[in-house]
């Protein structure tokens, strides 16, 4: 994937105020219903990644595993982020593709 394309879009959502970051912010828009996608560090612990594809299992999100902690956090401007929260069905579909397309 892209990481530079990813890190600028989540950095476009975060200022639209279409993101939420911090593990228990992105569990409280997931438990809200608020959250289209959740996007997991792929160095976050194993404890973490497992709480969080539980949760979205359960609430019917979106998931995946992207980037690092470090570029999470770069892309919103605030330190190690090891989970994001996606609020908008836009920014949402764009991350998707981006994510689907270089999968392939």
């Amino acid at each position: 994937m892209k990481e530079a394309k990813l890190i600028s879009l989540l950095g476009l959502a975060q200022k639209a105020g279409k993101l939420v970051t911090g593990e228990f912010a992105v569990e409280k828009a997931v438990k809200a219903g608020k959250a289209k996608m959740v996007l997991i560090a792929a160095d976050a612990s194993a404890n973490t990644k497992d709480r969080f594809r539980s949760m979205t299992a359960f609430y019917q999100v979106a998931h995946y595993e992207v980037a690092s902690k470090e570029q999470l956090g770069s892309a919103t401007g605030k330190m190690h982020r090891a989970s994001v929260a996606v609020l908008d069905v836009g920014f949402c579909d764009a991350i998707k593709r981006m994510i689907e397309k270089t999968d392939q």
